[in-house]
């Protein structure tokens, strides 16, 4: 507590001062009046903020009636009666969200509460859009001066050199061009509740989805003589990919026109027409067949990943294993964007654009605002399908014949908007660069006038 009351009177007339203007501000709270202000001051609380941050039952030992200790006391405030009293303020939902999870159960008074809603929201407006300002040319410039300073180079995952993926530039260049396949397509499969803490069933999962084929079972040599092909059978290569030796034969009889002898350690597969061409047709049909697995999936490998079992695959097909038992649909996901849309609609596309772009600008140690990030993933995306950003998507369907000229094949733009006689309005920017007129951004999109009075 502050200072007793012997100790203020011990000051003389400025004491005495400092006593009125301390009740005088004290009595200014809501309910409080100069009586139990008065009181308060008695009792050690010497300002406002003394007052606001005393608990409700230190208030009410002192007389204060319930309703204006709850209003003024520090309490424990639950997240419905945050939701209320946030009720008028025009906060962002995310932002409000943030807010009643970071300051639920903790022991805070209502006056503090407002103080910091009304700080939030100084904050929130400093950093608001002024109007007319070209947040286009500041995204470009936010996410192209940070590339030239990315590396070009791939991560390995320990353990397997073959599973790696692209990141740095080549990573985000392969987002904007929105590319039907990326370098290295991945998906991160998480499981359920349940599932996701059991290590066999995350290793048996992930033998299921990854594709073996029959070379990994089997050595095939062909007999030329017999015009047939021996399979030699791998017994531990079936076991550790859980084949069984039945279900060998069975796809290898789901081949056209030829027939399967199973002799156990060994396999003989031969055309129904003995001739070397038939047996040709036959071996390349069967030399990368798939026995087993997810198609496009080449291999997967478990990790511990935040206390739970996470399947990271090589090779990417989002909707057949969203369906498996114990497959976590909500959190699995892919960076294959341009399948996104495909399987789980176009806002998943959005927010897939989002979460790689940052991603990989946050592994290199840039900081970009997610805002212009989010900015280009919309653009990309208002159409209800994917764009890429360049000539063949965004840049080259602009309204300005100019600015498509002044991106790329700048001859062929013109001839062919000559032929079609376009008109260009000169409402951008890049158009307005180059005729050497004003831009319609910022100060440049206001027109003053003055009217003279004599």
């Amino acid at each position: 507590m502050a200072m007793s009351e012997n100790q203020d009177l011990d000051l003389g007339g400025v004491g005495v001062e400092s006593k009125k203007g301390s009740i005088r501000s004290i009595s200014s709270l809501p309910g409080i009046g100069e009586h139990r202000a008065e009181v308060l001051y008695n009792a050690g609380f010497r300002t406002v903020d003394d007052v606001i941050k005393a608990s409700v039952d230190e208030l009410q030992d002192l007389g204060i009636p319930n309703e204006i200790a709850t209003s003024l006391g520090r309490r424990s405030l639950g997240e419905k009666e945050l939701s209320d009293l946030l009720v008028g303020y025009r906060l962002p939902q995310n932002l409000r969200v943030l807010l009643i999870e970071k300051i639920r159960n903790i022991e805070i008074s209502e006056m503090e509460l407002k103080r910091a809603i009304d700080e939030l929201l100084a904050l929130y407006k400093q950093i608001t859009v002024d109007p007319n300002e070209p947040v286009g040319t500041v995204a470009a410039q936010s996410m192209g001066e940070p590339g030239t300073q990315m590396t070009m180079r791939t991560f390995h995952y320990a353990g397997v050199a073959e599973t790696s993926v692209t990141l740095g530039l080549p990573r985000l260049i392969e987002i904007m061009d929105a590319r039907t396949e990326p370098s290295t397509p991945l998906m991160t499969i998480y499981l359920k509740e349940g599932y996701d803490q059991n290590l066999e069933f995350a290793k048996k999962l992930a033998i299921e989805i990854s594709t073996t084929k029959l070379l990994d079972l089997c050595e095939m040599r062909v007999d030329l003589e017999g015009k047939s092909m021996i399979l030699e059978v791998d017994e531990r290569a079936l076991e550790s990919r859980r084949v069984t030796g039945e279900e060998l034969v069975d796809k290898l009889s789901s081949q056209k026109n030829c027939e399967v002898n199973d002799m156990g350690e060994t396999i003989v597969i031969s055309p129904i027409e003995k001739n070397y061409r038939q047996l040709q047709k036959l071996f390349f049909s069967i030399k990368d067949m798939r026995v087993k697995g997810t198609p496009e999936i080449k291999r997967a490998i478990v990790r511990r990943e935040r206390g739970e079992y996470v399947i990271i695959t090589e090779g990417s097909n989002l909707a057949p294993v969203l369906e498996l038992e114990g497959v976590d649909a909500s959190r699995s996901t892919t960076n294959d964007i341009y399948e996104i849309p495909k399987v789980l609609g176009i806002e998943a596309t959005r927010n897939a654009i989002i979460r790689e772009t940052v991603s990989t600008l946050e592994e290199q140690h840039l900081d970009v605002d997610v805002r212009h990030v989010m900015l280009i993933a919309d653009l990309m995306t208002k159409d209800g399908g994917l764009k890429a950003i360049g000539r063949h998507g965004i840049s080259g369907e602009k309204a300005s014949l100019l600015a498509r000229a002044a991106f790329e094949i700048t001859v062929n733009h013109l001839l062919d908007g000559a032929m079609r006689g376009e008109v260009d309005h000169l409402d951008g920017v890049v158009e307005n660069i180059i005729t050497g007129q004003p831009i319609a951004v910022g100060t440049g999109k206001v027109s003053l006038t003055m009217k003279w009075s004599d």
